[in-house]
């Protein structure tokens, strides 16, 4: 196997082959296991130098070997190694593939002119070379006629279309995962749950400027129906969110709480109206009615 296949092609599918079956044996959900569990990463290229230390390692024993053999059996070990090489099925896809005159052939494509002693060969370009060029040719004819000739969409529409797509894609998610909200979905909470929930929050965080019986402090009156920036679930949601008034008011607190707790505690701040604290701060803001 070690004659038929060089080195450089051992190494590479050995390795693809070892990251195959990481990667089919290890569960990392939908994303690659050496990014999700970033160990295998260095495993894999303590694997990639051990392969290669294992080439390495090998080439010098058969130089030490070589090293230490009679003339006679060097030019014999030699020549078999030369007749494997010739033999080998990449030594003459390689010669196909770069069209390249071997040393004692070169002769037969020097130029004539000469700098300095230094001369130029005329070799024929790599027939690789030739057909990614017509290829591109061919592609470049395609691409004309598509976009250009038949007026095929643009970069701008495609992103426009792509960009349309992602917002449905983001809506339907949002109706479907669990409490994710946002100023334009959040609803009235009624259920025990969340209203306890929002109780425990309000409690830690919003009671030291609204007291504890929503009368208000340095924060305005939760009870009566005056609001500087509205009193219906949206909009009490969205003034916990982004903060109060600029200049004044509270802090945005959805750096602090997640969306679902901004939900629940906004919704408790709602069951305040109509109550009657113990000392309830003056009225202030404008009175709030619901459009709806």
């Amino acid at each position: 196997m070690k004659n038929l296949i060089p080195s450089f092609v051992r190494v590479p599918v050995v390795f693809f082959i070892i990251f195959g079956l990481i990667e089919y044996l290890i569960d990392s959900g939908e994303k690659p296991a050496f990014i999700e569990y970033p160990i295998i990463m260095l495993f894999l290229l303590l694997v990639l130098l051990i392969l290669i230390a294992i080439e390495a390692i090998v080439g010098a024993l058969e130089n030490v070997m070589l090293n230490n053999l009679d003339a006679g059996a060097k030019e014999r070990f030699l020549s078999e190694k030369e007749e494997r090489y010739e033999s080998n099925w990449w030594k003459p896809l390689y010669k196909k593939l770069t069209r390249n005159k071997p040393i004692e052939e070169e002769g037969e494509i020097i130029l004539d002119h000469n700098y300095d002693g230094i001369k130029e060969l005329d070799n024929a370009l790599p027939p690789w070379w030739i057909y990614a060029f017509y290829m591109s040719i061919i592609f470049a004819v395609v691409y004309l006629v598509r976009f250009e000739i038949l007026d095929g969409p643009s970069q701008l529409d495609e992103y426009e279309t792509e960009l349309a797509e992602a917002k449905t894609a983001v809506e339907e998610y949002k109706k479907t995962a669990t409490g994710l909200v946002d100023f334009n979905t959040v609803e009235l909470l009624t259920d025990a749950s969340d209203l306890s929930a929002g109780k425990t929050i309000f409690e830690l965080n919003c009671v030291a400027c609204h007291m504890a019986d929503g009368g208000g402090g340095i924060g305005p009156n939760l009870t009566d129906k005056y609001w500087f920036l509205g009193g219906d679930i949206k909009n009490v949601f969205k003034t916990v969110s982004e903060g109060g008034r600029d200049g004044k008011g509270m802090i945005a607190w959805k750096q602090i709480l997640k969306s679902v707790e901004i939900a629940q505690v906004s919704s408790y701040i709602l069951q305040f109206q109509g109550t009657t604290p113990a000392n309830p701060k003056v009225a202030e803001g404008d009175i709030w009615v619901d459009e709806n």
